[in-house]
């Protein structure tokens, strides 16, 4: 897989003669509604021949594996498919072996060596007795190298067919899903979510589904509604017991809490409440995790950070979700959603505090578009990447980026004459998210949210990682 940034002039026809492409298994994977219309500056995902196969209509995986010359079950082990039955049109699916034609003067060592495979893997992929049995011009099979294992977690807010639909066709992506949101009353009742197609969607591609909890009321994080429990061990009790009995009935595997706004005074309760959580729901099989606000520092000061304390929480739980996105926030000016810059700030916090394998680092699957000038009281509009691209061709302008912060971004002025400023996410600033995840060690990537279109996400994903299936 390859990424190109599309340059003045250039058609996909062009492209596609720059890579030996194949012009349809780039437009299906990339979702390109117009092959005539390319936007400056847009990034696309570039399949490679003989490595790599985008789904047409029709396909089945065992149409694809003949197609390709490999089994079904070669095909199933490349991708982590947990359901073959479960593909669909425009996904990408990796080859489990790749060409390599024999060069005058070649060895099973060297070939072994360029590649990172060993030459009793090229030896049983080709069913060859002895590595001295190779010839120049003979085209071997070289297995794909192993990648990271991460652990993916996704939120989704959409409980309905749509909402389904897309956890069935991204599932194979994730190690967690999480149906945001569950909140608690001050005398420990739960409120109620219709989630059960979304879990039995998860189910069906091997997803352990997470219950989130959160101290939501109205249209808001409530602070007074955390103190209520946190300072009250007999509504906790209840608390627990209510949320034990709804992820028994529902099929929940475990617990993720995200309490934000928190009073400051609550931050020794919040750690005590997570110990009795952690105590009651290990004893049932059942994990917990927090999601805690992106701090540069232990003492970072504000409401949304200083009950959220990074080092008890990496001592009590089993993971931490840390919510390294919204800098481009929607009552906020124009920024980049998750600029590196910040990013790389938060973690190398983090990470004195939090062991490394223990974060799931936030990423955001959205972009926004401002007017400008900014004036304060004013929102943003939230915007899928596709929308974000469509939006600048519908205006005839050109994409950025921004090297700094590793985002893409521009300018258009609306038929009232008003200019706008749109920060979004594409391929290119996706892989640098990627790079942090190698970097600094980490257990994976968590994403805010499902429900906008980014089909260039995952195959970037998929190039750099393999899901861990629980």
């Amino acid at each position: 897989m390859e990424i190109h940034v599309v340059e003045r002039g250039e058609t996909l026809w062009r492209i596609t003669q720059l890579y030996n492409a194949d012009i349809n298994q780039i437009a299906l994977v990339n979702q390109l509604e117009n092959l005539n219309v390319l936007v400056v500056g847009q990034a696309l995902v570039i399949p490679e021949l003989d490595q790599e196969y985008v789904v047409q209509s029709g396909d089945n995986l065992w149409s694809i594996a003949n197609r390709l010359d490999v089994t079904v079950q070669e095909l199933v082990q490349a991708n982590g498919l947990t359901n073959p039955n479960l593909i669909y049109v425009g996904e990408l699916l990796e080859l489990p072996f790749f060409p390599h034609t024999v060069q005058p003067g070649e060895y099973l060592w060297s070939i072994a060596q360029r590649y990172g495979v060993t030459i009793n893997q090229i030896l049983q992929a080709n069913n060859i007795e002895s590595p001295s049995l190779i010839y120049p011009g003979q085209t071997l099979r070289i297995p794909k190298g192993v990648k990271p294992t991460i652990e993916v977690n996704a939120y989704t807010t959409q409980m309905n067919e749509q909402g389904r639909q897309e956890v069935l066709a991204l599932g194979r992506n994730f190690t967690y899903l999480s149906p945001f949101m569950y909140s608690f009353r001050e005398d420990g009742s739960l409120t109620e979510m219709q989630d059960a197609p979304i879990i039995e969607a998860a189910a069906a591609n091997e997803i352990s589904p997470l219950l989130v909890l959160t101290n939501y009321s109205g249209q808001s994080f409530d602070s007074d509604l955390g103190a209520a429990l946190l300072r009250n061990t007999d509504v906790q009790d209840t608390l627990i017991t209510n949320i034990l009995q709804v992820m028994r009935e529902k099929g929940y595997t475990g617990l993720n809490i995200d309490f934000e706004y928190l009073y400051p005074e609550d931050r020794e309760n919040y750690n005590a409440f997570l110990r009795q959580v952690v105590a009651r729901l290990h004893t049932e099989g059942f994990s917990v995790s927090t999601a805690l606000a992106p701090k540069e520092s232990a003492d970072q000061q504000g409401l949304l950070y200083e009950a959220h304390d990074y080092r008890a929480h990496g001592e009590i739980v089993d993971f931490i979700i840390l919510m390294t996105y919204e800098w481009g926030w929607a009552g906020g000016e124009p920024w980049a959603i998750a600029p590196i810059t910040k990013m790389r700030d938060v973690l190398d916090y983090a990470v004195t505090d939090i062991p490394p394998a223990k974060i799931l680092m936030g990423v955001p699957l959205y972009g926004r578009d401002w007017r400008v000038p900014w004036v304060e009281g004013t929102f943003a509009q939230t915007v899928s990447p596709v929308q974000a691209v469509n939006r600048a061709g519908n205006y005839g302008v050109e994409i950025q980026y921004n090297e700094n912060y590793q985002s893409p971004f521009y300018h258009y002025v609306d038929e009232d004459g008003q200019e706008h400023e749109v920060w979004f996410e594409d391929a290119r600033s996706m892989q640098a998210k990627y790079d942090l995840v190698t970097d600094y060690g980490l257990r994976g990537v968590s994403y805010w949210v499902l429900g906008n279109r980014f089909p260039q996400n995952w195959p970037v994903l998929q190039n750099n990682f393999t899901i861990r299936k629980l």
